[in-house]
């Protein structure tokens, strides 16, 4: 049964960006079509991250919230301070106006809690109808979270009143993934209908409080991409890898990694697994179905997402049973859809393709 629970706090406050970030900003959306999203959305993503951040910190001990969400996963009690620390920052920006989650997959109306109605209207004129939509997963990773170990929030953000039944290739606009560790910080992925190249970008959250300044985002880096070959060390990041012994082509592909001396790195958390190639240069996460190993991560939340960042790096992102890229035409209709993964170096991608696919 799934229960609710409140913090009932109040939005927190904003992390501003640095000077820098935010002159990088202007220079990726010079145009006043997106004045909304480089002024507003974007800036409340990373709030709500800083604040997801705060939130974990505080969160000393990690247990069973005693509720579950509506795909009947139990919750934790990080769990749900990742969702309300988010809807709370979603809140406070008028043009997102839909949002789903992982914790609360149905699509429902942005109630702009705090904002007067005049502000929120005077908003939307002023930017001429720029609305959004904001897919997100909360809290990926909160299996891990007990030993301490980095786990992520993504966003999935769409152009209008809803994700469902849309293209992801042209209506999934940005992405990005929040990584709590040692330190915050977000790959921001953006591209917009009609462009073959996306851009992507890397953000860190540093913490002035002693200087009297508090939290703000600042650039790490201003393109985040997969290197080119050659390649000094290759990395791969087998999931669920006791299916190899049910999975012939995943056991062929394994051996292969190891017989050609590649480097493993995997964790058991997504967005972290992911992030290690992109800040490496290379690598490969494989995320299998199998007879014995279903189809369990989300499209709208985690799947479509990912792939926008990988690809906006130069990167591919196929479903690795029919190896179809990740982001066609086809969109969800409902919020519970589930696949697999490939994703990272296209070269990569393309050999475990053909392996997985039984095209080699």
């Amino acid at each position: 049964m799934t229960t609710s629970h409140s913090l009932k706090a109040a939005a927190p406050p904003a992390a501003p960006l640095t000077a820098a970030l935010t002159t990088h900003l202007a220079s990726l959306l010079p145009s006043s079509s997106r004045d909304s999203l480089r002024t507003s959305v974007l800036p409340s993503l990373l709030t709500a991250i800083a604040a997801t951040s705060t939130a974990l910190r505080a969160a000393q001990d990690v247990s069973l919230a005693g509720s579950s969400n509506s795909f009947g996963d139990d919750q934790l009690n990080v769990d749900v301070l990742a969702e309300e620390a988010i809807r709370l920052c979603l809140a406070q920006c008028p043009s997102v106006v839909t949002a789903s989650s992982e914790e609360d997959p149905v699509e429902k109306p942005v109630q702009h809690t705090g904002l007067p109605f005049q502000v929120v209207e005077a908003e939307q004129d002023r930017t001429h109808g720029e609305v959004y939509t904001v897919a997100f997963d909360p809290l990926d990773g909160s299996s891990i979270i007990a030993p301490n170990w980095t786990v992520g929030t993504i966003f999935s953000l769409w152009d209008g009143t809803s994700a469902l039944g849309a293209s992801p290739k042209e209506k999934q606009i940005g992405a990005v993934l929040g990584v709590y560790g040692p330190r915050t910080t977000a790959v921001v992925a953006l591209r917009f209908p009609g462009e073959e190249k996306g851009i992507c970008f890397e953000v860190g959250l540093s913490d002035s409080s002693e200087a009297g300044k508090g939290q703000e985002w600042d650039l790490i880096r201003s393109t985040v991409s997969y290197a080119p070959p050659p390649f000094k060390t290759r990395y791969f990041a087998p999931a669920n890898l006791r299916s190899t012994n049910t999975h012939a082509a995943y056991a062929k592909l394994v051996a292969h990694y190891m017989a050609e001396n590649y480097t493993l790195r995997y964790c058991g958390g997504l967005v972290p697994d992911v992030v290690h190639a992109l800040v490496k240069g290379h690598g490969v996460y494989l995320s299998p179905v199998t007879e014995t190993s279903k189809a369990k991560l989300r499209r709208l939340y985690e799947l479509f997402p990912l792939a926008l960042v990988v690809e906006c790096c130069g990167g591919r992102a196929v479903d690795p049973v029919s190896g179809e890229n990740i982001l066609g035409e086809k969109g969800v209709e409902g919020c519970d859809e589930r696949g697999g993964i490939v994703c990272g170096t296209a070269e990569e991608v393309e050999y475990a393709k053909k392996v997985l696919c039984g095209q080699d």
